[in-house]
């Protein structure tokens, strides 16, 4: 991955949709990462392996698993992305889990933004460990 915390931002500065701009990209990369190491599949069923697991509902699931183990300064990153104002659903989710996913995004932007990688895969893991998706081969 590339390391963009070397830039010299600092991501406690950044809104929590900045952050979950960022981490929505990083999250989705590491799902597609885990999805092509089950083996080479068609195109199609790497697709829907990997919807499954970065649907907001899925990842209100990550919420509930990982809120209650993160350190302040990642809780409250996780705090903000939830409660973040400008936050709208599509018309097929659900308001709350759309929130949360937005929080888990918002987390991970924070994480690789701070250029903390070891971070984020620890937290990957134990989500895969913890979290399988549906209809997993």
């Amino acid at each position: 991955m590339l390391d963009l915390a070397r830039q010299g931002s600092n991501p406690k500065l950044l809104s929590p949709l900045t952050l979950a701009f960022m981490g929505d990209v990083v999250y989705e990369l590491l799902v597609r990462e885990h999805v092509t190491k089950a083996g080479s599949m068609p195109p199609n069923k790497l697709h829907k392996k990997t919807v499954q697991m970065v649907k907001a509902s899925f990842q209100a699931r990550v919420y509930d698993l990982i809120s209650d183990t993160l350190p302040e300064d990642e809780a409250d990153i996780l705090r903000r992305g939830r409660n973040s104002s400008g936050v709208h659903a599509p018309k097929n989710a659900d308001v709350l889990e759309y929130r949360k996913a937005t929080g888990v995004e918002a987390l991970f932007g924070y994480l690789y933004l701070g250029g903390k990688l070891n971070r984020i895969n620890d937290l990957f893991d134990c989500i895969i460990l913890n979290l399988p998706a549906e209809n997993q081969v």
